[in-house]
């Protein structure tokens, strides 16, 4: 009876006024890359004040939730993630989008997302000590396993390409430990230049490494950015709903590994996300289409970064942790509004907690219609809206949303350019998501083997320290397992083929007559000579030497790490090159796609980027962002505009610049950059 009143607090009309506002307004800042939670959360806490501390906390609560739901839209719509945990999102999210299927898979992610919220919520409602202890088991040597069971995903995401993948993988390792050391505090790898003291900001790293080449390659064709759907086909809910109960085992299995991550502090939504993708990849009878648009592989990820919202509010209450930034955020409003954390809180304050818990379900549960109403429109609106506006605006919002994270054009600076190398790396055949891992992970790897390794050093059991604890090896397990499943299952499929071919010669097994020829060749040497992959790797063997040479002047601490992932990631270059020596030359073939693709407009979008950012200390940020709106309408544009048109996408175009401009400098209050011109 006593939950039941908690409940019933949480029911009025302010309290869902708060929990809908909040859940809207999360949304529309997640789905905006570099508006993180963080920040909206941050923003807002000192509104909280002056409310009621459950109301205040509901209001918090919804936002927090909302922004790591909307963090979908971006990954689904434009393939770069608004937050983090939306990385995998991406995998096949974008792929749905393009073939058509953006509104069934926007629909599948608010229903995931509103169920892997409830779990989470459900959870914290009811097992919150039992599960705080959870945290407490975990030390460093599973933190770093943790984070090298994230990094096996690079398997599944690089079958029949694994070394490029582990290469990429340790390239992100190596991103990660630019700056200052997690652990001891050494300087690292900034070459003495003041911009990468800070090392790669992981949100500015995910904008440029995603959403950079895909502007690239946007202006190259005339063709839509997605694939109109025929027909008036809406959010297709009942189809999202067939499709996530025949996937109903993904569902409660990501709801709770996205719960229990989520206890974990520093794990958070982007460990879970990763994690729930890999498991249910692993787990399909149909792995090989993930990363090909398998609704599967949206939903993985959408329930588990969901349910750490309640999973991560375990430890904040029970123990005093924070889980995630924004986390550390709401436990500081309590704290401000007199509230005592810790085993006690449930029972001394159990009427403001509760009707906190009890707000965020509500607050989950209005995030379907709201979802659904802003997923709607949203696809529609980015399928419909043409070339010559999409692109710039996309363009700027890269632009602000890099500048917005730490008011710092440094950071503008740096998802420019690992744009630029993300796409050249791609065309090589490097894709972005094993780098984007290993950054995203490298901390938590680093600062969990660097610990672990100080650890087992003083008791003179290192090998102990790593592979002798039961969570440790259980996680080394399954860590294993995903690895190297997908290789075989790989293999497998390729000599099953092959004995099918080799039985029935003049029968193909999709029914056609040319079976053998079509037999993949599967062999290491058997491949064509990879002429771009084996100029990068040398390129990476002379980036691991440099490296190498730099650690002597580190303190142990400080050098272990890097040795470690620098020598790894030279053998595997060097083992890359050899292979590819030994390889012969593969009869030339031209991509019917690149005649038709204008690479004058790749480089003028290019260097009017270039010349965009560059500016914007010397004339400001709003006339450097307008002037640039309309340089890119220009770049964009095939067909010709009417002057009626041209009017219309000038004024459009200051209208978006200015309001954003607006929005950050008056709302958010962030320090925008000021010029010669304004």
């Amino acid at each position: 009876m006593e939950l039941l009143g908690y409940l019933l607090s949480a029911l009025t009309p302010l309290n869902i006024l708060m929990a809908l506002g909040g859940v809207i307004l999360g949304t529309v800042i997640g789905a905006l890359p570099g508006l993180s939670a963080t920040m909206a959360v941050a923003v807002l806490v000192p509104f909280t004040f002056t409310m009621d501390p459950a109301t205040g906390l509901i209001a918090l609560g919804a936002i927090y939730t909302g922004a790591i739901y909307g963090g979908a839209f971006a990954a689904i719509l434009v393939n770069t993630p608004g937050t983090p945990s939306a990385i995998a999102t991406t995998f096949d999210g974008f792929p749905m989008a393009k073939r058509g299927d953006g509104s069934l898979a926007v629909t599948l992610a608010t229903l995931s997302s509103v169920f892997g919220g409830l779990v989470g919520g459900v959870f914290l409602l009811l097992l919150s000590p039992p599960l705080a202890k959870i945290a407490l088991a975990f030390g460093p040597p599973e933190y770093f396993w943790l984070a090298m069971f994230g990094l096996t995903l690079i398997s599944a995401l690089s079958v029949g390409n694994t070394l490029k993948g582990l290469m990429g993988g340790c390239l992100g390792l190596m991103l990660a430990m630019v700056g200052v050391a997690v652990v001891g505090g050494d300087l690292r790898f900034t070459m003495n230049s003041q911009i990468l003291l800070g090392g790669f900001d992981i949100v500015s790293a995910l904008i440029g490494l995603y959403c950079i080449p895909v502007l690239i390659d946007l202006v190259a064709t005339r063709d839509p950015h997605l694939k109109v759907e025929a027909g008036n086909r809406g959010i297709r809910l009942a189809e999202a709903f067939g499709i996530a109960w025949h996937s109903k085992f993904n569902v409660i299995r990501s709801a709770v590994l996205g719960t229990v991550i989520g206890v974990l502090p520093g794990a958070g939504g982007s460990v879970a996300g990763l994690v729930s993708y890999s498991e249910a990849r692993r787990s399909s009878k149909h792995p090989e289409r993930f990363g090909k648009g398998a609704p599967d592989g949206v939903i993985a990820t959408e329930t588990a970064n969901n349910a750490t919202v309640g999973g991560g509010f375990i430890p904040t209450l029970v123990l005093g942790i924070p889980g995630t930034p924004p986390d550390a955020i709401i436990l500081g409003a309590l704290l401000v509004q007199g509230i005592k954390i810790g085993p006690t809180l449930f029972t001394q304050q159990g009427e403001i907690v509760y009707t906190f818990i009890f707000g965020l379900l509500i607050a989950t549960i209005l995030m379907l219609p709201a979802g659904l109403l802003i997923g709607r429109y949203a696809y529609k609106s980015i399928a419909s809206i043409p070339k010559t506006m999409l692109v710039p605006t996309i363009a700027f919002l890269t632009i602000i949303g890099s500048f917005a994270i730490h008011s710092n054009i440094h950071d503008v600076q740096m998802m420019f350019g690992l744009g630029i190398a993300g796409w050249i790396l791609n065309r090589c055949g490097f894709a972005p998501s094993p780098i984007v891992l290993g950054l995203v992970l490298g901390q938590i790897a680093e600062q969990g083997f660097v610990q672990s390794y100080l650890i087992g050093n003083a008791r003179g059991d290192i090998p102990g320290m790593f592979f002798a604890r039961p969570i440790s090896v259980g996680i080394i397990a399954l860590a294993a397992f995903t690895l190297l499943f997908p290789v075989y299952a790989h293999h497998k499929k390729n000599r099953d083929l092959a004995k099918q071919a080799a039985e029935n010669p003049e029968m193909d097994i999709m029914g056609d007559a040319k079976a053998s020829a079509t037999i993949p060749k599967t062999g290491l040497l058997s491949q064509p000579r990879d002429m771009p992959g084996t100029v990068i790797a040398l390129i990476l063997i002379v980036i691991c030497a440099w490296a190498l040479g730099q650690t002597p002047a580190m303190t142990p601490m400080g050098s272990v790490f890097p040795t470690t992932i620098a020598s790894v990631l030279l053998v595997f270059a060097i083992l890359f090159v050899g292979i590819n020596i030994l390889r012969k030359s593969g009869p030339k073939t031209s991509d019917p796609a690149s005649n038709t693709e204008s690479t004058p407009r790749r480089i003028g979008l290019v260097v009017a980027m270039g010349i965009w950012i560059a500016a914007i200390p010397l004339i400001g940020f709003l006339a450097a962002g307008i002037l640039a709106f309309f340089a890119l309408i220009a770049i964009s544009n095939y067909d010709g505009l009417p002057a009626r048109s041209i009017i219309l996408h000038l004024l459009s175009g200051g209208i978006i610049v200015s309001a954003m401009y607006f929005l950050m400098a008056e709302i958010l209050l962030i320090r925008m950059p000021q010029g010669i011109l304004f």
